[in-house]
């Protein structure tokens, strides 16, 4: 993209939901602050959930050391995600929206290349990958954003494991034309997880293409403890299935194997009440998966040389597949309405 030619460039609105990011809301910010897109030429919208901590001082401060850029604070009084999403998209003034996480730092030359793309007619929402980091630098958050980083842990998520360019199911954020979100609707407020993957599921349904570019990249900062992490995808897994009832067509393999687990590990331990052999499977499948999980954490810890991850990445992945898989049997079994907070 030539940048020396504000007048054939379009407008664009970054849209970011937070609730309560202190910690992380600076760095987002200074990611858009430093691109090689013109700053005149874009503006940002946080749609905020009423945050009790320091996130608003935060931005706050932000606009005051760079007036130069627009940033712009809206209520989310229903403080979930998609409501955000969308109030920040109605209130958006870009022909291109780009959304981003407050828990993500875009590459310098993230905007530009997410517009290069759209006006390449690539698809109707393209995104690029993640690396994942650690919010700190403790054996805790370090491991959990290995685990997350991992196939073992994720399975085939492609821009999670930053695999090739080309259509995918579904891809993190996303850059959208704003027609586009308006045509659609914009996000379905029912769902406080897997917003994403239900309007990516849209698109595709009404011939449309959602593009993974592995040259867009973002850092992206996992969660930090492991009760965090559970919480993440314990609602990762339940609203998952919500959107599952409704497209039961997008399932994949990495989908249901956790939820597939949990119903055998459950099954087994119940049947074991009448038949001790069912002890026995319990027993062994629980020390194969165990072992599994260890060699995986042993030889990214001699290739990180950081001994902790022996015991870090066991934990974090058995998390991941046990609460997703125990939201997602949760979610099949009840019809929620959205309560859940933003986070």
């Amino acid at each position: 993209m030539i940048l020396d030619d504000l007048s054939s460039m379009k407008n664009v609105s970054i849209i970011i939901p937070c609730l309560n990011e202190e910690g992380t809301i600076s760095k987002t910010l200074s990611g858009i602050i430093g691109q090689s897109y013109p700053t005149a030429m874009m503006e940002v919208i946080i749609a905020d959930g009423l945050s009790t901590d320091g996130t608003r001082t935060k931005i706050s401060k932000f606009q005051h050391l760079h007036p130069e850029l627009q940033i712009f604070v809206i209520d989310n009084p229903k403080r979930t995600i998609p409501a955000g999403l969308n109030l920040a998209i109605q209130a958006a003034t870009g022909e291109t929206i780009i959304r981003l996480d407050a828990h993500s730092i875009s590459a310098l030359d993230y905007i530009e290349k997410c517009v290069a793309a759209l006006e390449a007619n690539k698809g109707d929402n393209v995104g690029g990958v993640w690396d994942i980091q650690p919010v700190n630098q403790g054996w805790v958050a370090k491991s959990i954003a290995k685990a997350a980083a991992s196939k073992l842990g994720v399975g085939d998520a492609n821009y999670r494991l930053k695999t090739g360019s080309g259509p995918v199911d579904t891809v993190p954020f996303g850059a959208f034309r704003k027609a586009t979100l308006d045509r659609l609707g914009g996000y379905d407020e029912s769902l406080l997880t897997n917003e994403d993957y239900e309007l990516n599921t849209r698109i595709r349904k009404q011939g449309g293409i959602v593009w993974l570019d592995s040259s867009i990249q973002c850092t992206y900062f996992a969660r930090a403890t492991f009760s965090e992490l559970g919480r993440q995808y314990w609602r990762y897994g339940f609203w998952k299935a919500q959107m599952l009832k409704r497209y039961p067509g997008t399932i994949r393999w990495r989908q249901a194997l956790p939820p597939a687990f949990v119903l055998g590990l459950i099954g087994s331990l119940f049947l074991s009440i009448f038949q001790p052999a069912f002890l026995f499977i319990f027993s062994t499948v629980i020390s194969i998966y165990m072992l599994v999980l260890l060699a995986h954490a042993l030889n990214i810890a001699l290739k990180n040389r950081f001994p902790a991850f022996i015991i870090g990445i066991p934990v974090a992945i058995f998390i991941m597949h046990i609460l997703w898989g125990s939201g997602m049997v949760a979610g099949v079994l009840s019809n929620p309405k959205p309560k859940n907070l933003l986070h």
